[in-house]
Protein backbone atom coordinates (compact mmCIF):
# COMPACT_ATOMS: atom_id res chain seq x y z
CA UNK A 1 0.00 0.00 0.00
CA UNK A 2 1.54 3.43 -0.70
CA UNK A 3 2.30 6.02 1.84
CA UNK A 4 -0.48 8.64 2.54
CA UNK A 5 -0.48 11.82 0.35
CA UNK A 6 -3.73 13.83 1.11
CA UNK A 7 -4.76 15.02 4.70
CA UNK A 8 -8.16 12.82 5.95
CA UNK A 9 -10.92 14.42 4.79
CA UNK A 10 -13.21 16.00 8.26
CA UNK A 11 -16.65 16.43 8.19
CA UNK A 12 -19.07 17.50 10.78
CA UNK A 13 -23.11 16.67 11.23
CA UNK A 14 -25.25 18.16 13.78
CA UNK A 15 -28.78 18.12 14.91
CA UNK A 16 -30.65 19.67 17.76
CA UNK A 17 -32.70 17.79 19.64
CA UNK A 18 -35.46 18.62 22.74
CA UNK A 19 -34.13 16.41 25.75
CA UNK A 20 -31.44 17.26 28.15
CA UNK A 21 -27.68 16.68 27.10
CA UNK A 22 -27.16 14.43 29.83
CA UNK A 23 -30.07 11.92 28.71
CA UNK A 24 -28.82 12.35 24.94
CA UNK A 25 -25.01 11.57 25.83
CA UNK A 26 -26.62 8.13 28.01
CA UNK A 27 -28.39 6.95 25.03
CA UNK A 28 -25.09 7.17 23.03
CA UNK A 29 -22.94 5.96 25.59
CA UNK A 30 -24.60 2.73 25.85
CA UNK A 31 -24.09 0.67 22.64
CA UNK A 32 -26.71 -2.21 23.13
CA UNK A 33 -29.48 0.15 22.35
CA UNK A 34 -27.89 1.26 19.46
CA UNK A 35 -29.68 -1.49 17.21
CA UNK A 36 -32.55 0.20 18.48
CA UNK A 37 -31.68 3.92 17.91
CA UNK A 38 -29.91 4.11 14.96
CA UNK A 39 -31.48 2.88 11.38
CA UNK A 40 -28.00 1.17 10.01
CA UNK A 41 -26.51 -0.86 12.97
CA UNK A 42 -27.28 -4.66 13.17
CA UNK A 43 -25.65 -5.23 15.94
CA UNK A 44 -22.55 -4.01 18.79
CA UNK A 45 -20.37 -6.08 20.94
CA UNK A 46 -17.97 -5.59 23.73
CA UNK A 47 -14.53 -6.52 22.75
CA UNK A 48 -13.31 -4.58 25.53
CA UNK A 49 -14.67 -2.79 28.26
CA UNK A 50 -12.64 -0.42 30.52
CA UNK A 51 -14.02 2.19 32.82
CA UNK A 52 -13.77 4.99 30.33
CA UNK A 53 -12.33 3.31 27.92
CA UNK A 54 -13.70 0.55 25.74
CA UNK A 55 -13.02 -1.69 22.20
CA UNK A 56 -16.48 -2.60 20.35
CA UNK A 57 -17.13 -4.55 17.19
CA UNK A 58 -20.11 -2.80 15.23
CA UNK A 59 -21.87 -4.55 12.42
CA UNK A 60 -24.33 -2.06 10.32
CA UNK A 61 -25.47 -1.12 6.84
CA UNK A 62 -23.37 1.32 4.45
CA UNK A 63 -24.86 2.45 1.19
CA UNK A 64 -27.13 -0.62 1.13
CA UNK A 65 -24.09 -3.36 2.14
CA UNK A 66 -23.38 -5.20 5.32
CA UNK A 67 -20.15 -4.19 6.92
CA UNK A 68 -18.64 -4.63 10.26
CA UNK A 69 -15.58 -3.02 11.71
CA UNK A 70 -13.94 -2.28 15.19
CA UNK A 71 -13.60 0.87 16.81
CA UNK A 72 -11.94 2.05 20.39
CA UNK A 73 -14.22 4.62 22.25
CA UNK A 74 -13.23 7.10 24.97
CA UNK A 75 -16.16 8.04 27.19
CA UNK A 76 -15.68 11.87 29.08
CA UNK A 77 -18.42 11.88 30.51
CA UNK A 78 -17.84 15.40 32.19
CA UNK A 79 -17.39 16.82 28.77
CA UNK A 80 -20.39 15.05 27.42
CA UNK A 81 -17.76 14.01 24.45
CA UNK A 82 -17.46 10.14 23.40
CA UNK A 83 -14.06 9.61 20.71
CA UNK A 84 -14.18 7.00 18.58
CA UNK A 85 -11.46 5.10 16.50
CA UNK A 86 -11.84 2.30 13.90
CA UNK A 87 -9.19 -0.40 14.43
CA UNK A 88 -9.90 -2.60 11.69
CA UNK A 89 -11.79 -0.39 8.93
CA UNK A 90 -13.47 -2.15 6.19
CA UNK A 91 -12.64 -1.89 2.58
CA UNK A 92 -12.24 1.16 1.11
CA UNK A 93 -12.19 2.92 4.59
CA UNK A 94 -8.47 2.69 5.58
CA UNK A 95 -9.07 4.92 8.70
CA UNK A 96 -11.95 6.33 10.21
CA UNK A 97 -12.27 8.53 13.38
CA UNK A 98 -14.48 11.46 15.41
CA UNK A 99 -16.49 12.01 18.32
CA UNK A 100 -19.97 12.71 19.77
CA UNK A 101 -20.29 16.35 21.63
CA UNK A 102 -23.35 16.89 22.85
CA UNK A 103 -24.00 20.81 24.33
CA UNK A 104 -26.48 21.47 26.48
CA UNK A 105 -28.64 24.73 24.98
CA UNK A 106 -30.45 27.60 26.67
CA UNK A 107 -34.05 26.10 25.96
CA UNK A 108 -33.08 22.94 28.16
CA UNK A 109 -32.21 21.07 24.71
CA UNK A 110 -29.28 19.66 23.44
CA UNK A 111 -27.23 20.39 20.24
CA UNK A 112 -25.80 16.46 19.55
CA UNK A 113 -22.44 17.56 17.21
CA UNK A 114 -20.99 14.21 14.72
CA UNK A 115 -17.46 14.88 13.68
CA UNK A 116 -15.55 11.60 11.34
CA UNK A 117 -12.73 11.82 9.68
CA UNK A 118 -11.18 9.52 7.25
CA UNK A 119 -9.27 8.57 4.69
CA UNK A 120 -9.64 6.38 2.12
CA UNK A 121 -7.42 2.58 0.91
CA UNK A 122 -4.61 4.05 -1.26
CA UNK A 123 -6.18 7.79 -1.21
CA UNK A 124 -8.50 6.76 -4.04
CA UNK A 125 -10.86 9.35 -5.18
CA UNK A 126 -13.76 7.13 -5.77
CA UNK A 127 -13.13 5.01 -2.67
CA UNK A 128 -13.10 8.63 -1.03
CA UNK A 129 -16.55 9.51 -3.14
CA UNK A 130 -17.88 6.49 -1.68
CA UNK A 131 -16.95 7.24 2.09
CA UNK A 132 -18.27 10.43 1.56
CA UNK A 133 -21.78 9.31 0.84
CA UNK A 134 -21.67 6.71 3.44
CA UNK A 135 -20.50 8.77 6.14
CA UNK A 136 -23.03 11.45 4.71
CA UNK A 137 -26.16 9.28 5.11
CA UNK A 138 -25.47 7.53 8.21
CA UNK A 139 -24.71 10.61 10.09
CA UNK A 140 -27.96 11.81 8.55
CA UNK A 141 -30.10 8.69 9.50
CA UNK A 142 -28.28 8.44 12.81
CA UNK A 143 -28.90 11.82 13.91
CA UNK A 144 -32.57 12.02 12.71
CA UNK A 145 -32.87 8.70 14.66
CA UNK A 146 -31.09 9.81 17.85
CA UNK A 147 -33.68 12.90 17.59
CA UNK A 148 -36.56 10.76 17.45
CA UNK A 149 -35.85 8.33 19.45
CA UNK A 150 -34.81 10.53 22.79
CA UNK A 151 -37.78 13.45 21.97
CA UNK A 152 -40.22 10.38 22.48
CA UNK A 153 -38.26 8.33 25.07
CA UNK A 154 -41.37 8.47 27.02
CA UNK A 155 -43.58 6.91 24.33
CA UNK A 156 -40.96 4.32 22.98
CA UNK A 157 -41.30 2.82 26.49
CA UNK A 158 -44.46 1.73 26.17
CA UNK A 159 -44.36 0.72 23.03
CA UNK A 160 -41.20 -1.50 23.06
CA UNK A 161 -41.25 -4.98 24.64
CA UNK A 162 -38.58 -7.68 25.07
CA UNK A 163 -39.60 -11.82 25.62
CA UNK A 164 -37.58 -15.04 25.20
CA UNK A 165 -38.50 -18.24 24.46
CA UNK A 166 -36.50 -21.66 24.93
CA UNK A 167 -36.13 -25.49 24.76
CA UNK A 168 -33.77 -28.02 26.33
CA UNK A 169 -32.04 -29.95 23.56
CA UNK A 170 -30.23 -33.73 24.61
CA UNK A 171 -27.82 -32.52 21.76
CA UNK A 172 -24.36 -30.04 21.16
CA UNK A 173 -24.78 -26.59 20.55
CA UNK A 174 -22.69 -26.95 17.02
CA UNK A 175 -26.07 -29.13 15.91
CA UNK A 176 -28.38 -26.82 17.29
CA UNK A 177 -26.59 -23.81 15.94
CA UNK A 178 -25.85 -25.67 12.43
CA UNK A 179 -29.84 -25.70 12.03
CA UNK A 180 -30.38 -21.80 12.82
CA UNK A 181 -27.31 -20.98 10.66
CA UNK A 182 -27.97 -22.45 8.17
CA UNK A 183 -31.31 -20.82 6.66
CA UNK A 184 -31.07 -21.69 3.20
CA UNK A 185 -32.63 -24.74 4.20
CA UNK A 186 -35.67 -23.69 6.47
CA UNK A 187 -38.20 -23.92 3.49
CA UNK A 188 -37.77 -27.63 3.66
CA UNK A 189 -37.33 -27.78 7.22
CA UNK A 190 -39.86 -25.63 8.24
CA UNK A 191 -43.68 -25.68 7.81
CA UNK A 192 -43.92 -22.10 8.17
CA UNK A 193 -41.27 -20.48 5.86
CA UNK A 194 -42.65 -20.93 2.11
CA UNK A 195 -39.43 -19.63 0.07
CA UNK A 196 -36.46 -18.25 1.77
CA UNK A 197 -32.71 -16.85 0.15
CA UNK A 198 -29.98 -16.59 2.46
CA UNK A 199 -26.65 -14.60 1.08
CA UNK A 200 -23.06 -14.60 3.26
CA UNK A 201 -20.31 -12.37 1.44
CA UNK A 202 -18.61 -12.45 4.55
CA UNK A 203 -17.72 -14.46 6.81
CA UNK A 204 -20.23 -14.79 9.33
CA UNK A 205 -22.21 -11.76 8.20
CA UNK A 206 -25.45 -13.36 6.37
CA UNK A 207 -28.48 -11.19 4.46
CA UNK A 208 -31.72 -13.62 4.59
CA UNK A 209 -35.01 -12.70 3.17
CA UNK A 210 -37.52 -15.42 3.30
CA UNK A 211 -41.47 -15.50 2.95
CA UNK A 212 -43.52 -16.72 6.07
CA UNK A 213 -46.75 -18.65 6.31
CA UNK A 214 -48.81 -16.99 9.37
CA UNK A 215 -51.79 -18.96 10.91
CA UNK A 216 -54.37 -17.57 9.31
CA UNK A 217 -52.98 -18.61 5.66
CA UNK A 218 -51.70 -15.03 5.14
CA UNK A 219 -47.92 -14.96 3.51
CA UNK A 220 -45.56 -11.70 4.50
CA UNK A 221 -41.84 -11.39 3.27
CA UNK A 222 -38.88 -10.22 5.75
CA UNK A 223 -35.41 -9.52 4.81
CA UNK A 224 -33.01 -9.51 7.92
CA UNK A 225 -29.04 -9.23 8.38
CA UNK A 226 -27.64 -11.47 10.80
CA UNK A 227 -24.24 -12.23 12.48
CA UNK A 228 -23.17 -15.50 13.67
CA UNK A 229 -20.76 -16.44 16.71
CA UNK A 230 -20.04 -20.26 16.49
CA UNK A 231 -21.32 -21.68 18.20
CA UNK A 232 -22.78 -19.34 21.27
CA UNK A 233 -25.35 -17.36 18.99
CA UNK A 234 -26.98 -15.32 16.55
CA UNK A 235 -27.93 -12.20 16.22
CA UNK A 236 -29.98 -9.80 13.67
CA UNK A 237 -32.01 -7.38 12.85
CA UNK A 238 -34.96 -6.91 10.52
CA UNK A 239 -35.54 -4.51 7.71
CA UNK A 240 -38.31 -5.24 6.12
CA UNK A 241 -40.88 -5.37 8.77
CA UNK A 242 -44.57 -6.19 9.21
CA UNK A 243 -46.90 -3.58 9.63
CA UNK A 244 -47.51 -3.96 12.98
CA UNK A 245 -43.69 -3.34 14.11
CA UNK A 246 -41.78 -0.30 13.71
CA UNK A 247 -38.50 -1.96 14.76
CA UNK A 248 -37.64 -5.87 15.44
CA UNK A 249 -34.04 -7.50 16.54
CA UNK A 250 -33.37 -11.00 18.16
CA UNK A 251 -30.78 -13.28 18.79
CA UNK A 252 -30.83 -16.83 19.06
CA UNK A 253 -28.31 -18.34 22.10
CA UNK A 254 -27.65 -21.52 22.45
CA UNK A 255 -26.24 -22.62 26.11
CA UNK A 256 -23.84 -25.52 27.08
CA UNK A 257 -25.46 -27.39 30.36
CA UNK A 258 -23.27 -29.53 32.70
CA UNK A 259 -25.31 -32.71 31.86
CA UNK A 260 -24.32 -32.02 27.77
CA UNK A 261 -26.97 -30.87 26.48
CA UNK A 262 -28.23 -26.68 25.58
CA UNK A 263 -30.86 -24.33 26.20
CA UNK A 264 -31.58 -23.02 22.84
CA UNK A 265 -33.58 -19.70 23.42
CA UNK A 266 -34.88 -16.95 20.72
CA UNK A 267 -35.11 -13.42 22.26
CA UNK A 268 -36.87 -10.54 20.57
CA UNK A 269 -37.12 -6.91 21.09
CA UNK A 270 -39.73 -5.23 19.35
CA UNK A 271 -41.22 -1.74 19.05
CA UNK A 272 -44.77 -1.49 17.74
CA UNK A 273 -46.05 0.59 15.66
CA UNK A 274 -49.03 2.48 16.97
CA UNK A 275 -50.21 4.04 13.58
CA UNK A 276 -50.62 0.55 12.24
CA UNK A 277 -52.55 -1.12 15.25
CA UNK A 278 -56.08 0.04 14.66
CA UNK A 279 -55.46 -0.72 10.03
CA UNK A 280 -54.62 -4.31 10.92
CA UNK A 281 -56.45 -5.01 14.02
CA UNK A 282 -59.34 -2.80 14.53
CA UNK A 283 -60.55 0.41 15.56
CA UNK A 284 -61.12 -1.30 19.30
CA UNK A 285 -57.48 -2.68 19.23
CA UNK A 286 -55.03 -1.30 21.31
CA UNK A 287 -51.52 -0.79 21.43
CA UNK A 288 -51.73 -4.22 24.62
CA UNK A 289 -53.85 -5.91 22.05
CA UNK A 290 -51.25 -5.54 19.34
CA UNK A 291 -48.20 -6.67 21.93
CA UNK A 292 -50.49 -9.58 22.17
CA UNK A 293 -50.67 -10.49 18.32
CA UNK A 294 -47.09 -9.88 17.80
CA UNK A 295 -45.22 -11.84 20.64
CA UNK A 296 -47.89 -14.73 19.67
CA UNK A 297 -46.92 -14.43 16.08
CA UNK A 298 -42.80 -14.50 17.04
CA UNK A 299 -43.33 -17.08 19.70
CA UNK A 300 -45.54 -19.45 17.29
CA UNK A 301 -42.17 -19.06 14.76
CA UNK A 302 -40.21 -19.32 17.42
CA UNK A 303 -40.66 -22.39 18.73
CA UNK A 304 -41.84 -24.01 15.34
CA UNK A 305 -37.89 -23.37 14.27
CA UNK A 306 -36.83 -24.52 18.01
CA UNK A 307 -38.51 -27.55 18.01
CA UNK A 308 -37.25 -28.72 15.04
CA UNK A 309 -33.67 -27.61 15.46
CA UNK A 310 -33.95 -29.90 18.53
CA UNK A 311 -34.81 -32.75 16.33
CA UNK A 312 -32.07 -32.19 14.25
CA UNK A 313 -29.48 -32.08 16.75
CA UNK A 314 -30.91 -34.87 18.76
CA UNK A 315 -31.13 -37.20 15.63
CA UNK A 316 -27.45 -36.20 15.23
CA UNK A 317 -26.24 -37.60 18.91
Amino acid sequence: MSAPTQQPRQVEHRITVSAPAAAVYELIAEVRNWPRVFPPTIHVDHVHKGEHDEHIRIWATANGEAKNWTSRRILEPAQRRINFQQLVSAPPVASMGGAWLIEEQPDGGALVRLFHEYRSVDDDPDGLAWIDRAVDRNSRAELAALKENVEAAHLARDLTFTFEDSVHVDGSAEDVFAFINDAQLWSQRLPHVAKVRLEEDEQGLQTLEMDTVAKDGSTHTTKSYRVTFPYHGIAYKQVTLPALMSLHTGYWTFAEDEAGGVTASSRHTVVINPDAVARVLGDAATVEDAKEYVRGALSTNSLATLGHAKAYAERAR
